[in-house]
């Protein structure tokens, strides 16, 4: 029986990963306190990933402003990482999740089931899945898709706090 896949609406599933620095990230830790771009991507130091890093670091602001930490995921090396931080002045945390598992627990499908996929998750502050965006080859999308999410998480908020 294939198991299904993580759906909008859903409780994310936790984990822990290598962080590019050596220690470890723990998901959980940011429920309660933030909401979170989670995203997915194929592969250091690549066209498409290099822009879509960058762009993410361009808005990273704009991102905190919204109440939202950034966190990539590859399955590339740790040592790996530290290279495309410095290289590009990465201010997010990137992941190493070099045997796939999370990629897995998530089911993040691959493209031509070869190629790891690029999905982006958007998960609110108690750590429900909000949104999925998957395309392999639109990676500035992710950046302004998750943006126009989070505003809206935000003033769905604010209204509550209205009430």
């Amino acid at each position: 029986m294939k198991e299904e896949a993580i759906k909008v609406g859903d409780k994310v599933p936790d984990f822990e990963l290598e962080r590019q620095d050596g220690g470890f990230f723990r998901l959980y830790d940011l429920v309660g306190k933030k909401n979170i771009v989670l995203y997915f991507y194929p592969k250091d130091s690549t066209p498409g990933c290099t822009k879509q890093a960058c762009e993410f670091r361009d808005q990273y602001e704009v991102f905190q402003e919204q109440g939202a930490e950034v966190i990539g995921i590859s399955s590339d090396s740790v040592a790996s990482h530290q290279k495309f931080e410095k290289a590009y002045k990465l201010p997010f945390t990137l992941l190493s999740d070099t045997d796939g598992q999370i990629r897995k627990l998530y089911k993040v499908p691959r493209k031509l089931g070869l190629l790891p996929g690029r999905v982006t998750y958007i998960i609110d502050k108690e750590g429900v899945l909000r949104y999925i965006f998957n395309s392999m080859t639109k990676p500035l999308e992710h950046v302004s898709t998750a943006l126009e999410v989070l505003r809206e998480i935000n003033s769905e908020e604010k209204h509550y706090k209205k009430v």
